[in-house]
């Protein structure tokens, strides 16, 4: 039972379950196609995490700034980028929302303002910073939000964004998602204090850590977080303690933590936990529950299709958008 005093009407919880069950069921599929041999590379499943997911992205605004890592296909599916051209950009397709070139780590689309899918640990925070300054400037009533692991939180940049944004008072939203493994190494082994939140009042970054296991409570401590920094013009550091189900891409064996470990974890699994509240509270039935999967299930079969169906760049093509295209 969720402890966070937030209530929901009957259309939006099926909307948030709904949001959460797809990133659930494309990110299965996504493994599926990546034995397959129809996605290469690298591939980061973000299985466990659904409940940031849906929780922080619906706070935002659609003008506003958002910057995530490469575990990143959740984010831009709740942002709204169709789930075709994201599997298509997975299977390397022209169709693909960076026409095929970016792939798994660097789904990109300027309409609904995702700037990445960034492949570089902590790369993007001061990009971030970057586009939150030329808010301030331009006078633009937007917020950036950045999306980095705890793994980002121990590099340099990280600090140097967040002396900047609080030096500056930049409306940056520094979101951390820490599932407590940076690659294969625990987060005792990377961060002298492990309570990360507290890395904020150093800078005077008002900040918070929180369950982000929980739906209820990511969407109340998003929420403010974003109230405070459309009120206050400054930037705020939310931390939300999650966990992923999988390894940390398709190539890792996974010797860093014990299974038993895992399946602790997935006993407080965030889609059926919201599922069962939103059954006590009398917003969806069993019947509902399935229609909904099966509108999932549909969703990701057209998506896989669509990218199945997709056409490969003509070689002709392949120093355009190099330099100023």
């Amino acid at each position: 039972m969720s402890d966070a005093t937030i209530t929901f009407d009957k259309a939006t919880g099926r909307k948030y379950l709904q949001q959460m069950m797809l990133v659930r069921r494309f990110e299965e599929a996504c493994a599926e196609q990546y034995t397959k041999g129809h996605i290469r590379g690298f591939l980061h499943l973000c299985i466990g995490q659904e409940a940031v997911n849906v929780g922080v992205l619906h706070a935002l605004g659609p003008d506003d700034n958002i910057l995530s890592t490469y575990r990143e296909h959740g984010h831009a599916l709740v942002r709204g980028i169709s789930p075709d051209v994201i599997m298509a950009e997975l299977f390397g397709k022209q169709e693909g929302c960076s026409h095929g070139r970016g792939g798994s780590m660097h789904l990109f689309d300027k309409a609904t303002r995702f700037f990445g899918g960034n492949a570089i640990v902590a790369g993007h925070l001061p990009m971030a910073v970057g586009l939150a300054l030329a808010a301030k400037r331009l006078k633009e009533p937007r917020i950036t939000c950045c999306i980095f692991g705890e793994g980002a939180a121990a590099e340099g940049a990280f600090h140097e964004a967040m002396n900047l944004a609080a030096l500056w008072e930049l409306p940056l939203l520094f979101l951390c998602e820490n599932n407590r493994y940076a690659m294969g190494t625990a987060l005792h082994y990377s961060h002298a204090v492990e309570e990360l939140a507290t890395k904020g009042p150093a800078y005077g970054i008002e900040s918070r850590g929180i369950d982000g296991m929980d739906l209820p409570t990511v969407i109340a401590a998003a929420n403010e977080a974003v109230r405070y920094i459309r009120d206050t013009g400054k930037p705020y550091f939310l931390v939300c303690n999650t966990y992923r189900f999988r390894a940390h891409s398709m190539f890792d064996a996974e010797l860093y933590r014990d299974k038993a470990e895992v399946e602790q974890w997935k006993q407080r699994d965030p889609i059926p936990a919201f599922q069962r509240l939103l059954q006590e509270q009398g917003l969806i039935t069993e019947a509902e529950v399935k229609d909904v999967q099966q509108e999932v299930e549909t969703i990701v079969k057209s998506a896989v299709a669509f990218a199945e169906a997709g056409t490969w760049e003509p070689v002709q093509e392949l120093i355009r958008h190099m330099t100023t295209e």
